[in-house]
């Protein structure tokens, strides 16, 4: 009873939070509160849950890493013309049949390269947005493009934080599960730039606003030099290089392009790569400015005290009743469509995606184990379908976010092709090529 009295009051700060648009961040806290209560309840004394609390946190450390160099990424490409590069040519590109594909494949680039569906989102998506709504595209077809090539990087870069979290929980090697993820979402890919492609045909651009172009082309010098941080982030992975050094490269990179080839002074690009980028072109105002260290203390903490709750729960041992109605779902229906469950649960109840990988984790690890299947194919099962799914609940944060980004509402939803595929391909077809029938 203590248990569920504590995860209502959670659930209630989570809904009070969302309706009166509160930082989330209070919800987790009063959610941190409460849990740790039970334990002390339950006769834990105050120094192992404290020590509980810590040894998670601990866990965290790496995804928290990856966050701060995504943080000075986002900030510096933006600084050294990288994302405008992207963008402009990506621009040029554009005839009036291909504009929703060109939409999804340059976010899906852009995204594997920053490893962020939110960066993506509020920098190429805004402008695509703008694009359409200028040139009488359907806002919700291109929203749907953006949000489906945002999530293409967050669920299987070497720089996503998600990617980065899924192998810490799992327990497995992040440059194995990129290969896999690659993999298993071949079909879904396929089928996606086919969908995107009808679509383009049915809702062609009309014309393409020449201001944002210009306005590109006047505030940096787009030559191939601003193309180096990007092709240093994507080609270091291939050869097998450690994201953190990868990231460190395109940093480095990135700041120097910033400083010699866009003429941007030591100090501007420093300030620019703590506290976010300030175009001084009002026009690109509220399309480029924003990334930075900054930028991510919100997510960190999000990370953080979601963290909490995955370490009291293992070491309360609080959920086991809760794995052992899991453990007989899996029995009955499979590990997938347990997972799969499980994931609409926690993302739903927790309206974050962080938690949800966690939590999942915490809930299945032991099914999975005692089914004899590999820490690997527990990975693959998460990043093919909680990572997707919690961008398809319109009040989870990972798909309110970049809906509020776009400026569309919850209709975008059945477009975002890459999410709902992903799952059902994973499900119905690849899993069963890459991983056989056992222990499925």
């Amino acid at each position: 009873m203590d248990l569920l009295i504590a995860f209502v009051v959670f659930l209630l700060s989570m809904v009070v939070c969302l309706t009166t648009g509160a930082s989330m961040l209070i919800a987790l806290a009063i959610g941190m509160v409460c849990f740790s209560a039970v334990a002390l309840k339950r006769g834990f004394p105050l120094e192992d849950v404290l020590r509980m609390i810590l040894s998670s946190t601990r866990r965290s450390f790496i995804v928290l890493r990856v966050l701060l160099l995504i943080g000075l990424v986002t900030a510096l490409w933006r600084t050294s013309g990288t994302i405008a590069f992207f963008v402009y040519y990506g621009v040029q590109l554009i005839t009036p049949h291909f504009f929703v594909l060109i939409a999804f494949v340059l976010s899906a680039v852009l995204s594997y390269a920053l490893g962020t569906s939110f960066g993506v989102a509020g920098t190429a998506g805004v402008i695509f947005m703008t694009l359409a709504r200028s040139g009488g595209v359907n806002e919700l077809v291109t929203a749907g493009a953006v949000i489906s090539g945002a999530y293409f990087g967050d669920r299987c870069a070497p720089s996503s934080s998600c990617a980065n979290l899924v192998a810490a929980v799992t327990e497995t090697k992040l440059y194995d599960n990129v290969r896999m993820m690659w993999k298993t979402g071949a079909l879904t890919t396929v089928l996606t730039l086919v969908g995107f492609g009808i679509f383009s045909y049915f809702h062609p651009i009309s014309q393409v606003d020449p201001s944002i172009v210009s306005a590109l082309q006047n505030s940096f010098d787009l030559s191939f030099w601003a193309l180096v941080p990007a092709v240093l982030m994507l080609v270091l992975p291939l050869c097998n290089v450690p994201v953190g050094w990868a990231l460190c490269a395109s940093i480095l990179s990135a700041f120097g392009v910033s400083v010699v080839g866009q003429g941007i002074s030591v100090k501007e690009t420093l300030l620019a790569a703590f506290w976010g980028y300030a175009p001084e072109n009002p026009a690109l105002a509220s399309v480029l400015s924003g990334g930075g260290v900054v930028s991510m203390v919100s997510v960190a903490l999000i990370v953080l005290l979601s963290g909490t709750f995955s370490g009291i729960f293992q070491g309360t041992r609080m959920l086991d009743s809760v794995q052992d109605k899991i453990a007989q779902w899996a029995g009955k229906i499979g590990l997938f469509p347990t997972m799969v469950i499980t994931g609409i649960c926690t993302s739903g109840a927790f309206c974050n995606q962080a938690i949800a990988v966690m939590l999942s984790t915490q809930l299945l690890t032991r099914v999975y184990d005692d089914s004899g299947a590999s820490r690997s194919l527990l990975a693959m099962d998460m990043a093919n379908s909680v990572v997707t799914i919690a961008g398809l609940l319109p009040w989870s944060i990972a798909c309110a976010v970049p809906l509020q980004m776009l400026g569309v509402g919850s209709g975008a939803i059945p477009y975002c092709l890459l999410l709902w595929l992903t799952p059902l391909c994973y499900g119905f077809v690849t899993r069963r090529l890459c991983f056989g029938r056992k222990k499925n």
